[in-house]
């Protein structure tokens, strides 16, 4: 145990998801052993040093390097500590609920939204359309990275792992509820529109099952490019 670290905390007073300072004893395939200044090294396991597809363990930390780590979990009878180098989850997917409102730091701003770190696994994305009410040109015009802001949970996609927010204001979001329109368009019928498909064919246009396609295709490219941005966020 180095001196600095010497008696700077009691291994019953950690806590899961305290950050504390330690210095990399030992090297080893599965990780790292560091000295956090409580009487005995913990460890920091390879599946925790956040970073992406790490093979060795002398790729990312050295010995005598000073960390910055997180306590994963205290196992106090066994005298066993497990550390990470990445903050730990603050939000669990469980607890998240569409309408829930929470608070967070915005961490990436891209053409069509931004992207809010609320201590969740990962960070919620803002589409443009929901930074706040009327036309939005580019959200840089409205939000800063490092703004802290309240946003509401629109969707949950666990399978996906990601989170749809907006920053609407309650005014903003019940200004258009409980209108009615004056002039109520009457539904047409099966016969109507197939007579419609039929005439927009005719004039070369495309019928409805097309424009479907082509909305169902681009509403995919943006899944993908916003899944491809939270996970290079992650890295």
């Amino acid at each position: 145990m180095s001196e600095e670290n010497a008696s700077v905390v009691s291994l019953d007073s950690l806590k899961t998801g305290d950050q504390v300072k330690g210095s990399v004893k030992r090297l080893e395939l599965f990780g790292a052993f560091v000295d956090i200044g409580v009487g005995r090294d913990a460890l920091l396991h390879i599946s925790q040093l956040n970073r992406p597809n790490v093979r060795n363990v002398e790729d990312v930390l050295k010995v005598g390097e000073t960390l910055d780590v997180y306590i994963l979990k205290v196992d106090a009878s066994a005298g066993r500590i497990a550390l990470s180098m990445a903050r730990p989850v603050e939000v669990d997917w469980n607890e998240l609920r569409e309408g829930a409102m929470v608070q967070g730091k915005i961490v990436r701003i891209e053409n069509y939204g931004v992207f809010v770190d609320f201590g969740g696994e990962r960070p919620g994305m803002v589409h443009v359309s929901e930074l706040t009410n009327g036309f939005v040109r580019s959200p840089s015009d409205v939000v800063s990275i490092g703004d802290e802001v309240e946003a509401r949970v629109l969707k949950v996609n666990r399978g996906k792992r990601q989170i749809d927010l907006s920053m609407k204001t309650a005014e903003d979001v019940g200004s258009f509820e409980g209108l009615e329109d004056e002039d109520e368009e009457e539904i047409p019928t099966a016969m109507e529109l197939a007579l419609r498909r039929a005439m927009n064919r005719t004039e070369g246009g495309e019928d409805t099952s097309q424009r479907a396609g082509k909305r169902e295709k681009r509403r995919r490219l943006q899944e993908e490019i916003i899944s491809r941005t939270l996970r290079d966020h992650q890295t």
